[in-house]
């Protein structure tokens, strides 16, 4: 997938009508089925409304494979904090 392709993609959500959770699923599902990866974690940085940031968060590790605990792995000790993440 080219850069400049999922740039375009991505943009694309800016004036979609959907939940902030429901964009980042969207967005996972449609990454799966372009690149067939073996791990994947999408990581919503959404721009917070009325004080109230919303940053979801969801990943996918191939079914029967060793990425399938890792994403489990990885699900359950996320960092629930992410404002203390700045890659903004």
């Amino acid at each position: 997938m080219e850069s400049k392709s999922l740039k375009l993609y991505l943009f694309s959500f800016r004036n979609h009508g959907d939940f902030h959770e429901d964009c980042v699923n969207i967005i996972m599902n449609d990454l799966i089925r372009v690149m067939e990866p073996r791990y994947i974690e999408v990581w919503g940085k959404f721009t917070p409304r009325g004080g109230i940031s919303i940053d979801p968060y969801c990943n996918w590790g191939r079914p029967g494979t060793k990425y399938e605990k890792m994403a489990e792995y990885r699900l359950m000790n996320h960092d629930l904090y992410p404002e203390k993440v700045d890659n903004r």
